[in-house]
C-alpha cells in the first residue's frame, strides 16, 4: 500500500516542482543570483593588493596614481576598506576609508594631508567623483545584496568562453546617482564582466568592463584590470591590480577613522 501511495504522489510532486520553477519570476531570480553570487566570496577573511590607477582625459592626456588597498570581510554588515595614496606627491599621503552597509548608507571619510584634517563624505554626495577619476564614491566598498532591487533579464554568449546571466539592479538606498545598473555576470564563476551606469535621466553613463581574473585559494576570483568609461565626458578611468595577498592578519583595528592620518 505505501508503495502504490509512493508512486501516484511522485508524480504530483515532480509536477508542484516544475510549476514552482516556472513561476520565478524575473526579480526573484535577479535576487536569488545576486545571493548566489554572495555567497561565493564569504570566507575570504581580509585581502590586500597593489594597484595602478591610470586617468585619461577626453584629449587622451594620461597620469597614473599608485594606490594600496586593504579589505576586512565583516560578517553580519558590509566589508571595511582602506586605500592609501603613494604617488604622486600631490596626492602622497591621502587616504579613503569606507564601512560598506546594506540600506543604511555607506560611512566614509577622506584624508587630505594638504589639509591635515579627516573629511566625512556626505551621503548626499556619494555620486560625486572619486579623487578625480571615473569611479564614484558610491561604486568604492563593497556591494550589499541589500543595497539593490534586482531583476533578470537574459542568458547570452559574453567572450572567453563564457555564458553570462544578464542582470538589471536599481539602487535602494537614497541619493545615488545612478537609476539603474545592467551587469554580465558569468554563470560558472559567477564573475562580473561587463556593468553599465545609467544616469538619473535613464542615459547610458558609464561601462565597466573586467578582465585578467585570477584565483585564490582556490575559490575567489580577483579581476587584474578593471575599466570605466565615461560616455558623457569622454574620459576613463583604468584600474590594474597586482600582488593580491589574503588573510594576512588585518583586524578592526587597521580601520580605524582616528587613524587615518597615519
Amino acid at each position: 500500500m505505501i508503495k502504490i501511495m509512493t508512486k501516484s504522489i511522485l508524480p504530483i510532486v515532480m509536477s508542484l516542482l516544475a510549476v514552482n520553477a516556472i513561476a520565478e519570476t524575473a526579480e526573484q531570480k535577479g535576487l536569488r543570483i545576486a545571493k548566489e553570487a554572495d555567497a561565493q566570496n564569504i570566507g575570504f577573511g581580509d585581502t590586500t593588493a597593489d594597484m595602478m590607477m591610470t586617468l585619461r582625459n577626453r584629449a587622451g592626456q594620461t597620469s597614473t596614481r599608485k594606490i594600496r588597498s586593504k579589505v576586512l570581510e565583516v560578517r553580519g554588515d558590509g566589508d571595511k576598506s582602506l586605500s592609501l595614496f603613494d604617488s604622486p606627491a600631490d596626492v602622497k599621503g591621502t587616504s579613503m576609508l569606507t564601512f560598506s552597509h546594506g540600506l543604511r548608507a555607506n560611512d566614509q571619510w577622506l584624508y587630505l594631508p594638504t589639509l591635515k584634517r579627516v573629511k566625512r563624505i556626505n551621503s548626499r554626495n556619494k555620486s560625486g567623483p572619486f579623487m578625480g577619476s571615473e569611479f564614484a564614491f558610491e561604486d568604492l566598498g563593497s556591494q550589499e545584496v541589500e543595497q539593490y532591487t534586482y531583476k533578470y533579464l537574459r542568458l547570452e554568449p559574453c567572450g572567453n568562453g563564457w555564458t553570462c546571466h544578464v542582470g538589471e539592479r536599481i539602487p535602494a538606498y537614497k541619493y545615488s546617482g545612478y537609476s539603474k545598473q545592467i551587469s554580465w555576470m558569468d554563470t560558472k564563476g559567477y564573475r562580473l564582466v561587463k556593468s553599465e551606469f545609467y544616469d538619473r535621466k535613464g542615459s547610458k553613463m558609464k561601462t565597466l568592463v573586467f578582465s585578467g581574473y585570477q584565483q585564490f585559494l582556490g575559490r575567489y576570483w580577483r579581476p587584474g584590470v578593471m575599466n570605466m568609461q565615461n560616455h558623457l565626458t569622454g574620459k576613463s578611468t583604468v584600474l590594474q591590480w597586482s600582488n593580491y595577498k589574503f588573510r594576512t592578519g588585518l583586524s578592526k583595528r587597521d580601520f580605524n577613522k582616528n587613524a587615518l592620518s597615519r
